[in-house]
C-alpha cells in the first residue's frame, strides 16, 4: 500500500481524506448561473429622488448576480421600460418613476420583488 503526501498528512493531523474519483462523481455540482437561483432572495424596489437634483430614479437592490448576468438584467429592464439607467454592485438604477413596470418585469422573469 503506497500512501501519498495527502494520505500522510491527513492521517497525522486526523483530517477527512480527500474525496476518490467515485465520491465526487455523486456529488451534485453547484449553479453556475446566478438566475437559476432566482426566486429565493426578496428584490426591494424603491423610489429615490435626493440627491439627483429634484429628478426620481427607481432602484432596484438586492441582486445577487454576477457582473455580467447583472448588466443583461438591466438591458432588458432599461429596454422593457423604455428608459435608460445603469447596474453596479447588486443594484439597477432605472431613471424616472417606473416601479410598476419594474414590479412587474421582475416578477415576470421569476424573481421574489415588491415595492417599498
Amino acid at each position: 500500500m503506497d500512501l501519498d503526501w495527502k494520505d500522510k498528512l491527513s492521517a497525522a493531523f486526523n483530517l477527512p481524506a480527500e474525496p476518490t474519483d467515485a465520491t465526487a462523481a455523486n456529488e451534485e455540482p453547484a449553479p453556475a448561473d446566478a438566475l437559476t437561483q432566482q426566486g429565493k432572495t426578496m428584490i426591494d424596489i424603491v423610489l429615490e429622488k435626493k440627491g439627483r437634483a429634484g429628478k426620481q430614479a427607481t432602484i432596484a437592490t438586492g441582486l445577487k448576480l454576477d457582473d455580467d448576468t447583472l448588466k443583461q438584467l438591466a438591458s432588458d429592464l432599461k429596454r422593457h421600460c423604455g428608459v435608460g439607467g445603469s447596474a453596479r454592485g447588486g443594484e439597477i438604477l432605472i431613471q424616472g418613476d417606473v416601479r410598476n413596470k419594474v414590479l412587474a418585469f421582475l416578477k415576470g422573469a421569476g424573481f421574489k420583488a415588491r415595492i417599498i
